[in-house]
């Protein structure tokens, strides 16, 4: 566990954890539980690459609780979000394709994750911070999908800090498509940033070319939007700007993670050029073409260091240094 002191908060994630059960080089009948998540785990992203980040998160009351909570203060996170639930932890059986892809059975329908109570979410936040993200499962399901939706549309509203998503969308525990697709859809008009997987885009508008879904996902109001296409790379688009890069080469040993990884290393990168804070649209207003590509070349590079690695375990800072001068 760290014994660093932890700084003042500049992003704060909004969501789940989740305890990924994995399979092991033993075989399939043989499991690992490794704490995982994609808001937690673009915490943990954004911490080790150097960004102050404070989860906000219920942890459940059982014994995969108290690996999840321990993974997050090892970490290094502001512990102040992290809510003591009653109820059990959500779960994740992984099951890994042959090339490194996973698939998911989930196990959550009484979880803590989504069971947010009156009170239990800050009412506001403290001036240092600059972003609020919010992602994946928590937002689709009830309790607790109303209080997250309530929070991102004050803190769009107040103006004060940058408001980032990533749907991450997950078919089978989001409930019936259309609400599902609405509410999504809603959450993006309440985003300055959105980070959306070709597999996303395929599920809010269908029939559409990733492009195009990435424009319509535009023209409801984010200033960026990132889309990402496993392999075949990573392309944005910024109010008339665009770019694209290739996914760096990579020994992949799973894919878990990944994405959640390069929406961490997004948003550290966004808030070293000083485009995360007040009057958001205006900070992300000059974003060039060179400035695009740059920023995704970066997200894309955490994300690839990730996949050769087993679970979701971002890069340091300190290892991204030390492979550049490999």
């Amino acid at each position: 566990m760290s014994t660093e002191p932890v700084s003042p908060a500049r992003l704060v994630v909004v969501g789940e954890n989740v305890m990924d059960l994995l399979p092991t080089r033993q075989g399939p009948d043989v499991l690992r539980a490794a704490p995982g998540g994609g808001p937690a785990n673009t915490a943990v992203a954004a911490s080790r690459l150097g960004l102050p980040t404070r989860l906000l998160a219920r942890i459940g009351s059982d014994g995969f609780g108290e690996l999840i909570r321990s993974r997050l203060l090892a970490e290094g996170l502001d512990p102040s979000g992290l809510v003591a639930a009653e109820e059990p932890s959500a779960l994740a059986l992984a099951t890994l394709n042959e090339d490194g892809s996973a698939r998911y059975d989930f196990r959550m329908a009484d979880a803590a994750d989504w069971r947010w109570r009156p009170g239990e979410l800050p009412e506001s936040l403290e001036p240092g911070v600059r972003a609020l993200h919010a992602a994946s499962i928590a937002l689709f399901r009830e309790p607790g999908a109303s209080r997250i939706e309530a929070l991102l549309r004050r803190e769009h509203g107040r103006g004060q800090v940058t408001v980032t998503l990533d749907p991450n969308i997950r078919e089978s525990v989001i409930g019936d498509p259309d609400a599902a697709r609405a509410l999504a859809l809603r959450h993006t008009a309440q985003a300055h940033v959105v980070k959306a997987s070709d597999e996303d885009l395929a599920f809010l508008y269908p029939g559409l070319t990733t492009e195009r879904a990435a424009e319509s996902l535009a023209a409801l109001g984010p200033a960026l939007v990132v889309v990402t296409r496993g392999s075949d790379g990573a392309f944005a688009l910024s109010q008339g700007v665009s770019a694209s890069v290739p996914a760096p080469k990579a020994e992949v040993v799973d894919t878990v993670g990944a994405g959640d990884s390069f929406m961490g290393a997004l948003l550290h990168r966004l808030d070293l050029d000083g485009r995360l804070g007040s009057e958001p649209r205006s900070r992300l207003a000059a974003l060039t073409e060179r400035d695009l590509t740059d920023l995704l070349a970066f997200a894309a590079s955490v994300a690839a260091y990730t996949v050769t690695r087993e679970g979701a375990d971002p890069p340091t800072a300190a290892e991204l240094r030390a492979q550049k001068e490999v």
